[in-house]
């Protein structure tokens, strides 16, 4: 988002006030009252729910891209050359997931780690997050020596330059991420720009670049 807001804001002089959170915490600030305009959320759950809620103009939420689920861990980790054996590894003593309950991605890792039949084993040495950036923040810092996180955050700063990755299998139900325009006064139609700019070929043909899949 930082990228996009930042390039669109060049390409049309809008600027972007963006917040970030949890899909969960936000639902439940602009559930609040929060006065945000548009909401991308991390998966089709957290954005529907503002629909039925009648808080959106749209009867439906609108797909906008489509998330990966990576394993990733320091590049001093004891766990490296990372991969999802390591998973299963008697030197893996600690894994951060964001919490399913408030995350999109915590969702996606606690489903993953359930077909993949580890649940049992690594319920005990799991550190849960609120949400997917501090998850990752928990490995990056050493606080777990290893973090089931976004594509999108493991190819970022310095999750890029100080750990290495792996894909989780696509076991998991898919993260389709939605976002929706609220009722808000004043703003919709620009809203509306932006989330269109979002969909647009020049956008969507980039995605590849942020860890995240075109909706089509």
């Amino acid at each position: 988002m930082p990228l996009l807001a930042d390039a669109y804001q060049q390409k049309t002089g809008v600027k972007l006030v963006v917040s970030y959170g949890s899909s969960g915490a936000l639902v439940s600030q602009i559930q609040n009252g929060a006065p945000f305009d548009l909401f991308f959320g991390a998966d089709f759950v957290f954005p529907e729910r503002l629909v039925a809620a009648n808080l959106t103009d749209a009867t439906a939420p609108t797909p906008y891209a489509r998330g990966t689920l990576v394993l990733w861990a320091r590049k001093d980790s004891p766990l490296q050359p990372i991969s999802m054996d390591k998973l299963e590894s008697p030197q893996m003593v600690s894994l951060a997931i964001a919490d399913e309950s408030h995350a999109p991605y915590g969702r996606a890792a606690v489903s993953a780690l359930d077909k993949l039949k580890l649940s049992d084993n690594l319920k005990p040495k799991l550190r849960v997050a609120e949400n997917v950036a501090q998850a990752g923040q928990y490995a990056l810092t050493g606080n777990a020596q290893a973090a089931l996180i976004s594509l999108t955050l493991a190819r970022s700063g310095p999750f890029q330059s100080t750990g290495s990755f792996v894909l989780v299998p696509a076991v998991y139900p898919e993260i389709r991420q939605c976002a929706v325009v609220l009722k808000q006064p004043g703003h919709e139609q620009e809203a509306h720009q932006f989330l269109n700019w979002v969909l647009s070929p020049e956008v969507q043909h980039k995605l590849a670049d942020l860890g995240l899949q075109p909706i089509s």
